[in-house]
């Protein structure tokens, strides 16, 4: 009886292997950032869930995400085990970068999450508040560098509607790139730039280390656990909030879309995935099929209008 229970539980463990897919996720951004943070997290929460048997994460750096969106679009295809995470950046960089690469190229399957931009100085910094910021930025808007993610992308969207909102010329706003968050962070704590701008989480260690000062947030509403203002509260009526998506391979079949989908909608209702987001700050934005198509065209159609407005784009 004994042999036969032990046999019944390994072929019951065979059958459930056998059908949880093995994933291969792309962080298309250096490690440290919004994007490996997400790829990594979604790692955890698929193997932890039994979701998945094997999720491998792989970073694939530069140009806003274009480069790895490039290289999963055209060596992926038709791999119903390949994901890529990406987002609003990634709809900048998009445009920004004229990449014939787009999101057209792959098969969207869910926007994840929100997160509210951060804007910080090192503890050092003279600027304690947003008038201090703003007052910077009125008398010499290139003297102020801004350090963030890839052009074109949230972080500079956002810099760039502050300087628009307080009357300065956005096109005169001194952003510098990073392809992670990591460089990012190590030259706003470096002292090589005056502010940082990125989104929260990315922030919140050095934030409770008291290494960074948090001036603002980008959302309509506080984000719990930060003690700053929105940038609204703040006098710089604007809300910008950064979103976070997991898309598929081209020429996947619609029943392995189906498929991909019910495993990341499992991931994002698991109990892994929302104790994750509440750690991280992150808001669960979860949204797919037909509604998520909607909104991620309205979304880049709305982008394009701002970053030509800022200067970005022509």
């Amino acid at each position: 009886m004994n042999k036969l229970f032990l046999a019944a539980l390994v072929s019951s463990a065979m059958t459930v292997t056998a059908f949880a897919a093995d994933y291969t996720i792309v962080a298309p951004a250096a490690p440290g950032g919004g994007w490996d943070q997400t790829a990594r997290t979604m790692q955890e929460a698929l193997v932890a869930e039994g979701i998945s048997g094997n999720v491998q994460v792989t970073n694939v750096p530069g140009a806003g995400g274009t480069i790895g969106l490039a290289q999963f679009a055209n060596q992926d295809a038709g791999n119903p085990n390949a994901l890529i995470v990406g987002g609003y950046v990634m709809v900048g960089a998009i445009l920004t970068n004229a990449s014939p690469v787009t999101l057209a190229n792959v098969t969207p399957i869910a926007r994840l999450t929100g997160e509210a931009v951060g804007i910080v100085v090192p503890a050092a910094s003279d600027i304690q508040s947003m008038d201090d910021l703003v007052a910077k930025l009125k008398d010499n808007t290139g003297a102020v560098s801004w350090a963030g993610g890839s052009a074109g992308g949230v972080d500079h969207i956002t810099a760039g509607l502050i300087a628009k909102t307080i009357g300065v010329d956005p096109t005169q706003v001194n952003y510098i790139a990073y392809s992670g968050g990591g460089e990012a962070l190590a030259a706003i704590l470096g002292g090589q730039v005056t502010v940082g701008i990125s989104g929260i989480s990315e922030f919140a260690s050095q934030i409770d280390a008291g290494e960074l000062r948090l001036i603002a947030v980008s959302t309509d509403e506080r984000v719990p656990g930060f003690d700053a203002p929105t940038l609204s509260e703040a006098g710089v009526d604007i809300a910008v909030q950064n979103w976070r998506m997991v898309a598929a391979a081209p020429g996947i079949t619609d029943e392995q879309k189906a498929a991909i989908t019910a495993d990341v909608k499992a991931m994002a209702e698991s109990a892994s995935w929302q104790t994750a987001l509440e750690t991280k700050g992150w808001v669960d934005t979860y949204l797919d099929g037909a509604d998520f198509e909607a909104q991620l065209a309205s979304d880049i159609a709305a982008t394009e209008t701002i970053l030509k407005d800022i200067g970005l784009v022509q």
